[in-house]
């Protein structure tokens, strides 16, 4: 059943979909002719897609603790290396466009809810080194694969927290004067998305980028996407279908874009 739902919701999103022809926001226009469909190979992809293919071959199983509201394809808690990579971490496409997009705005304080095995994290963390990186993993054997994989690349300015969202994320947001940029990949449901995303919005500013994932993923996230674009601080929200992208520049006025990617 959620399979036909994402499905149906697909064909829709390439129905609504437009390309650069289609925008006459400046702002918006820019950002998708120089960063989402930025085809540069910049160095960064082959060294961590390099670890990807590698870590496709890892013969380690993990217990898994999950949080939020699980795997689509699998009820068991074992799962190998393999089908994290295949199911739970963002494909090539979609972590170097967080890559880019990291790269082009260049912010400062970063967090991630949902490290995974740090793919994601890696990209972001390579795309500006000088950037307080905050990941939070709620499975320990998960992180623990994470932080093997921050290593073998040689990023350093990743802070790793394991734990539940709900009580790890007050106490970092506590501790932070303002958000420039937050991937929220986790708990797909709709209440704890909202709840996060609220709460993150009290250190928002004008210049800060939400991401969330997986938006069509079931009709609670698709409900909370709904939610997020109708909030009256967002200004401009760009549909990927599998990402979704918040700004809340002042200037904009308010506009909800389907771009195809």
């Amino acid at each position: 059943m959620k399979k036909l739902f994402l499905i149906y919701n697909y064909i829709i999103y390439l129905f609504k979909s437009t390309d650069e022809h289609g925008v006459h926001s400046p702002f918006v226009f820019d950002l998708l002719t120089n960063v989402i469909y930025n085809k540069t190979e910049y160095y960064v992809y082959k060294e961590v897609e390099s670890l990807r293919e590698k870590l496709k071959h890892s013969p380690e199983t993990v217990h898994c603790i999950d949080l939020g509201a699980g795997s689509h394809l699998s009820k068991s808690n074992t799962r190998t290396v393999k089908q994290l990579i295949d199911y739970s971490v963002k494909p090539a496409k979609y972590s170097q466009l967080l890559f880019r997009l990291t790269n082009h705005f260049q912010p400062a304080n970063i967090i991630e809810l949902g490290t995974s095995i740090g793919i994601t994290a890696a990209y972001i963390a390579k795309a500006n080194t000088k950037a307080n990186v905050i990941t939070i993993e709620g499975c320990p054997e998960i992180a623990a694969i994470a932080l093997q994989n921050f290593n073998t690349l040689s990023i350093n300015n990743i802070q790793q927290h394991i734990g539940n969202f709900d009580e790890l994320l007050p106490a970092i947001l506590s501790k932070t004067e303002t958000l420039d940029f937050i991937f929220f990949d986790g708990n797909h449901r709709k209440a704890p998305t909202l709840n996060y995303f609220n709460q993150c919005l009290q250190k928002a500013k004008e210049d800060t980028v939400f991401i969330f994932d997986d938006i069509y993923w079931s009709k609670e996230m698709k409900e909370a996407w709904l939610e997020i674009k109708n909030n009256p601080q967002v200004t401009i929200t760009i549909d990927l279908f599998f990402l979704g992208i918040v700004f809340f520049r002042k200037e904009q006025a308010k506009q909800n874009f389907v771009l195809k990617f």
